[in-house]
């Protein structure tokens, strides 16, 4: 296991296409948000030097942030893949976390491996506002665990997204975040400069954001 910068995982993304910045052209969200961004992580899966950086670079996070870890518990679906590699880099049990509780069998919400003597740090692979892995993180604790921190491989930092994890008591770690992509974006002549003020002001404003 290595640090891997936030640099290198920005690169990594744009390079596979998992991110694509359209400033110009606003995607429209679920949420009903425009955003000059979308992104799908699910992506690098498929890329084996990519998902090596993200297996090390959380592996290498959760080592030195959470050393009293004893579950990795990845957010269905897209943290499960992440959740594997590094629960397996840290020699850790591994679980997982659906969305809600399954409808038929024992109805189980969290699959895997955790007690309530658990210490569970949540992978996930994208932080917007946070609410699937803080949903996630509230089913750890009606289990009993102890919910040490999140990481995700990006987050957009966006404002929502601080304040229902200042509300939630936890504390979220990303590789890379909104920011370092867009300077990466900008070093490597992906957008222009008009293109990058306008990114900038989406990330200050993301409901009130217009496109340019």
């Amino acid at each position: 296991m290595q640090m891997i910068p936030a640099e290198q995982i920005a690169t990594d993304l744009l390079t596979i296409g998992a991110v694509t910045l359209a400033p110009n052209h606003p995607f429209l969200w679920a949420s009903g948000m425009q955003a000059p961004i979308y992104t799908d992580n699910r992506r690098t899966i498929a890329f084996p030097q990519v998902r090596t950086h993200i297996a090390d670079g959380l592996a290498n996070l959760i080592k030195h942030r959470y050393p009293t870890t004893t579950v990795i518990s990845g957010v269905a679906t897209a943290g499960i893949p992440h959740a594997a590699l590094v629960a397996d880099r840290l020699s850790l049990p591994m679980s997982y976390v659906r969305a809600k509780p399954k409808d038929h069998g024992k109805g189980k919400q969290i699959e895997g491996q955790m007690t309530a003597s658990d210490r569970v740090v949540l992978i996930d692979d994208l932080i917007s506002t946070g609410g699937s892995v803080l949903a996630a993180a509230k089913a750890v604790r009606k289990a009993g665990a102890t919910v040490l921190g999140v990481v995700a491989i990006f987050s957009y930092e966006l404002p929502d997204s601080v304040v229902n994890f200042q509300q939630a008591g936890l504390a979220l770690t990303p590789l890379t975040t909104y920011s370092t992509l867009i300077t990466v974006a900008q070093q490597q002549a992906k957008i222009t400069a008009p293109e990058m003020a306008s990114l900038r002001q989406w990330r200050e404003d993301p409901w009130g954001w217009m496109s340019v």
